[in-house]
């Protein structure tokens, strides 16, 4: 393979022709820059912004002294003096905020003692102004700290839940290489509807993926119920069918306690995957579920279509087909990657989905954690920021 083949290796895409400087360009832009580059570039932006900020209170104080230094008499910067502490209280410590009144109030007490004004109602009214400024600095600085102690704390709470709820698996089960990554469509949290659940048993080593409908708490405590029962069932039972089964009675169970729209519409999307023991294959169960992928290390991706589409968990009221197993080979290299409609119902600004089977097509990857990552970042870049909805990853190679 030579030079093209540690190339493959290397970047993790297949090796082909070279592309040309037309070619190059037209996929970067006008500007000559990839769409990653932008986000990254994004993102050191707003960190510059928010040193900026940090550094403003500083530079009122300065143009303050400047112009209260080459303005007539009648003239003052108490504006600019005032709003200096205000801003330093909510990116500051309580230190931080108290530093920058007394700095203020010491500078405009000078300037006001080399004026010769110093203790008239005019010069007094101005300290007044500055003072009653930095008290009200270091009150709102009291507020957003001990509201920033608040949300640490619910974050933490939160992170706790999501570690019971959906712990990261180990880095390898049942010889097997595992990655899994959750991503939330809302700013700041930790856990939605989607799950995952990846299980070593007698049976071989199990899969789960699924995407609760709804938000919120309720679609939380679907999601406890889903893997809680997968855990067990997967230990116990023979058969991948029947796990499914189990599944459906946990979720008929949980909707007949549920109230409101839930507990007629309830239903949970879920992919089931099994690897037996000593066997080179992969079996499936799919609810109406995205199809997962297998990614074989020539590049090839293979889409595992089932040959009978099923019903979501959940909605065996509406009918009762038994469930049946698909098998597909799975060689040793291979990847199989199991998501939720996060992944495929990514849109850029045009309204394209984001298809993993056709950009994952001719790459090679040698780890699913790189695989997974490699996935998150086309996705931030294709939506220009990040997925419109939950994204539940789970990829499992075999050495």
């Amino acid at each position: 393979m030579g030079k093209r083949g540690d190339a493959e290796r290397e970047t993790g895409r297949p090796a082909a022709e070279e592309p040309s400087a037309e070619g190059a360009s037209a996929r970067r832009g006008g500007n000559g820059r990839t769409p990653l580059g932008n986000y990254k570039s994004d993102r050191r932006t707003a960190s510059r912004s928010r040193a900026l900020v940090r550094l403003l209170p500083a530079v009122l104080i300065m143009a303050g002294v400047i112009f209260d230094e080459a303005a007539p008499p009648r003239f003052n910067a108490s504006p600019l003096y005032a709003a200096a502490p205000l801003i330093a209280a909510p990116f500051f410590s309580l230190l931080g905020t108290v530093a920058t009144g007394a700095v203020e109030l010491a500078a405009v007490s000078l300037l006001q003692w080399q004026a010769g004004t110093l203790g008239e109602v005019d010069s007094t009214t101005e300290l007044l102004t500055i003072l009653t400024c930095g008290l009200l600095a270091v009150l709102s600085n009291r507020v957003v700290s001990r509201s920033g102690e608040e949300l640490a704390t619910a974050r933490n709470i939160a992170e706790a839940a999501q570690r019971a709820v959906l712990p990261i698996p180990a880095e390898r089960i049942g010889g097997f290489d595992v990655a899994a990554r959750y991503e939330a469509a809302q700013a700041d949290a930790l856990i939605g509807g989607d799950l995952y659940a990846v299980q070593e048993t007698p049976h071989g080593v199990r899969l789960l993926v699924g995407d609760v409908r709804g938000k919120g708490l309720g679609a939380v405590e679907a999601v406890a119920v889903v893997i809680g029962a997968f855990r067990e069932a997967a230990e116990q039972e023979s058969s991948l069918e029947m796990v499914a089964q189990r599944l459906e009675r946990a979720l008929a169970r949980e909707g007949v306690r549920r109230e409101g729209l839930d507990q007629f519409e309830g239903f949970t999307t879920a992919l089931l995957a099994e690897i037996p023991p000593g066997q080179s294959v992969v079996r499936t169960v799919n609810r109406g579920h995205p199809e997962p992928l297998l990614l074989d290390r020539d590049g090839r991706v293979r889409v595992l279509v089932p040959a009978q589409p099923a019903l979501p968990l959940g909605m065996g009221d509406l009918g009762a087909w038994p469930d049946r197993s698909d098998t597909a080979p799975f060689p040793s290299g291979a990847i199989l990657l199991l998501f939720t409609d996060g992944l495929t119902e990514a849109r850029d600004r045009r309204g394209v989905f984001y298809d993993p089977a056709a950009r994952l097509t001719g790459r090679r990857f040698g780890a699913p954690d790189h695989l997974l990552e490699t996935l998150s970042e086309e996705v931030r870049v294709h939506t220009g920021g990040g997925p419109q909805d939950d994204m539940a990853l789970l990829a499992l190679r075999r050495p």
